[in-house]
C-alpha cells in the first residue's frame, strides 16, 4: 500500500502553518501497515512530534467511555430501555422545557438508550445564551467536586426536548461516567485503567500525565486570524494535565498516544479482543457500534464541529456510525464507526475493510475535516 498521498497531505496543511505537526497510524487486517510523525511538538522550541508523543484527544473519550459502559452490560448490571432514574435517581423528576418556556413533564422517562445517542435532550453547559447551558451554568455543573455531585447538578436543569426525539451534542458521556462510578463502586479512571487501558497494554492513556511524562505532552494551539497559530495558555474547561481532575470527564478527559488508541480501536475492530485478551463480547462491541437512532433523526440536520449526522450516517454509542456510506456520501465500509476530539484528533474503524485509522493532532479549531480527507485518500490506497 502507497501512503504517500496521506502523507503528502497532511505535510502540505504543516507546510501551510495550518497544523504545527500530525501523528497517524494505519492498521490493516489487525497489523500496523503504516505510521507517520509529521511537524512540530512544540513549536516555540522546535521540539519534534515522534509516536510517543501524548495529545489530549478530548472528545475521543467518548467510545471509550462506551466501551466501560458495555463492560458492565457485559455483567448484566444495565440495558439500553432502562429508565435512567433507576441508575440515578435523581433525573426522577426531571422537566422538559417547553417552548413557551414552561416546564413540562417528560412524555416517557429518558432511557438510557438516550444517553448513549445525544438523544435525551441533555446540554453541554457553554453556551450562555442558550436556555439549557444556561441552567448549567447557573447550577455549577461543571464546578461540582465529584461525578456525582456532577450529576445531580444535571438532574436539577431541564431538558432541551423530549427524549428520544431529537438529536443535541451534550455531556451524556459525562453523565455515564456517574453511572459507571456507582455500578462498578470504583472511580471512572480507576475502572477504565483497570479494565481497559492495563489489559490493552495502553501504557500512556489516562485522564492525566504523570511528571515523567509531562515532556511528552503536545503543545496545543488555536488559529489567530493576527497570529496564526498560537499556543492555547488554557486549554478546555481549563484542564490541568498534572493531576487526575475532580470531574473525570468521559465525554472529554482523556490524553493518549497513536499507539495506545490503536490498540483501543483494534480491538473493537476484533470485536472485543485483543492479543489474546477478551475486553468485551463480539455481540456487546456489535450493539455499541451500530445506529441506534431513526431515519427522522438522521435526516434533520443535526450537526457538531465537523461531525454531520445525516441520512447514511447514524448514531451509535457515544460515536457516528456508516449505515449506508452511499447514502452519507462516503466510501468507507459499511459499518464504519468513527469520532473526533475538539484538538483535531480523528480515528475510525472499518469492518468491511479491515482498517484502523487514528490520526492525532494539536489544533483547537480546525477548519478542515482531516476525517473526511483522509477517508478518501484511503478509499483510493485500499482500491
Amino acid at each position: 500500500m502507497d501512503f504517500s498521498k496521506i502523507d503528502q497531505a497532511l505535510a502540505g496543511y504543516i507546510a501551510d502553518k495550518e497544523l504545527a505537526g500530525c501523528v497517524i497510524q494505519v492498521a490493516h487486517r489487525g497489523v500496523v501497515v503504516h505510521r507517520s510523525t509529521l511537524g512540530l511538538k512544540d513549536m516555540a522550541s522546535g521540539e519534534a512530534l515522534n509516536q510517543e508523543t501524548i495529545f489530549r484527544i478530548y472528545s475521543m473519550t467518548k467510545p471509550v467511555t462506551a466501551a466501560a459502559m458495555m463492560l458492565l452490560y457485559d455483567q448484566g448490571l444495565w440495558s439500553p430501555e432502562d429508565a435512567l432514574a433507576d441508575h440515578l435517581p435523581e433525573f426522577a423528576d426531571v422537566k422538559v422545557l417547553a417552548e413557551d418556556g414552561s416546564l413540562v413533564a417528560p412524555d416517557r422517562p429518558p432511557i438510557l438508550l438516550d444517553l448513549l445517542t445525544h438523544t435525551m435532550g441533555l446540554g453541554y453547559g457553554f453556551d450562555p445564551n442558550d436556555p439549557v447551558d444556561a441552567a448549567y451554568i447557573a447550577a455549577g455543573v461543571w464546578t461540582q467536586p465529584n461525578l456525582a455531585a456532577m450529576s445531580a447538578a444535571v438532574a436539577s436543569c431541564p431538558l432541551a426536548f423530549q427524549p428520544g426525539t431529537r438529536w443535541r451534542y451534550s455531556m451524556s458521556m459525562d453523565v455515564q461516567g456517574a453511572i459507571i462510578e456507582k455500578l462498578s463502586g470504583q472511580s471512572l479512571p480507576d475502572f477504565m485503567r483497570e479494565r481497559i487501558f492495563t489489559p490493552l497494554g495502553m501504557i500512556d492513556t489516562d485522564f492525566w500525565v504523570p511528571p515523567g511524562k509531562m515532556s511528552r505532552l503536545a503543545t496545543l494551539y488555536r488559529m489567530s486570524k493576527t497570529k496564526g497559530l498560537t499556543a492555547v495558555d488554557q486549554p478546555m474547561m481549563n484542564r490541568d494535565p498534572s493531576r487526575i481532575p475532580a470531574i473525570a470527564g468521559g465525554g472529554g478527559g482523556l490524553y493518549s498516544t497513536a499507539a495506545d488508541y490503536g490498540r483501543f480501536a483494534q480491538m473493537l475492530l476484533n470485536r472485543g479482543s485483543l492479543d489474546g485478551v477478551t475486553i468485551l463480547e463480539s455481540a456487546s462491541v456489535d450493539l455499541m457500534t451500530s445506529n441506534h437512532i431513526s431515519d427522522e433523526i438522521m435526516a434533520g440536520g443535526y450537526s457538531v464541529g465537523l461531525q454531520k449526522i445525516r441520512p447514511g450516517y447514524g448514531q451509535a454509542f457515544n460515536g457516528s456510525v456508516f449505515c449506508d456510506p452511499a447514502a452519507a456520501g462516503s466510501r468507507v465500509g459499511k459499518g464504519t464507526y468513527q469520532w473526533d476530539g475538539a484538538a483535531g484528533t480523528w480515528f475510525w474503524v472499518d469492518p468491511v475493510n479491515e482498517l484502523v485509522f487514528v490520526g492525532l493532532i494539536q489544533r483547537m479549531d480546525g477548519a478542515q475535516s482531516l476525517q473526511s480527507i483522509t477517508q478518501e485518500i484511503m478509499a483510493d490506497v485500499l482500491g
